[in-house]
């Protein structure tokens, strides 16, 4: 009876269970025994978020409202369906293939400046004014 006691103490002190509890008044509480309990925390686990290796929530105001957000990234555990397989690695070439084209874009735009600080015209009489502009607002 008392590995009993202890599991069922065990059980309660898991925080799943105890914010459970906690919503419920104390009479009702205390009629779950500990193999209730082990199975509520199994169907209730179930739909708990996992530890993540980025984990970010917030809210933001926006006039009246406030809106919540949660951006979670980590390891995937799941096993997807092939439709679900599908689709991420179309999300990944998408992904992929605008982080590389950004990439490009910021190296060239780079260079570009690099050239025109140095002097260097390909085109004699041409320029984007790329450069005028980024000297007369960011290096002020």
């Amino acid at each position: 009876m008392e590995e009993k006691q202890i599991i069922h103490q065990y059980v309660k002190d898991d925080p799943v269970i105890k914010r459970l509890l906690e919503r419920m008044p104390n009479e009702v509480a205390d009629r779950f025994d500990e193999e209730q309990l082990a199975h509520i925390r199994n169907a209730i686990g179930a739909r708990e978020w996992g530890r993540h290796a980025l984990d970010l929530r917030g809210t933001v105001k926006f006039y009246k409202w406030r809106y919540y957000y949660v951006i979670l990234a980590g390891r995937n555990r799941r096993d997807l369906t092939d439709k679900e397989k599908r689709v991420a690695r179309i999300i990944n070439a998408c992904l992929i293939t605008g982080v590389i084209t950004l990439s490009t874009l910021l190296g060239l735009f780079v260079l570009y400046l690099i050239k025109s600080a140095l002097g260097i015209n390909l085109f004699e009489g041409y320029s984007l004014g790329i450069w005028n502009w980024f000297k007369a607002n960011i290096l002020q």
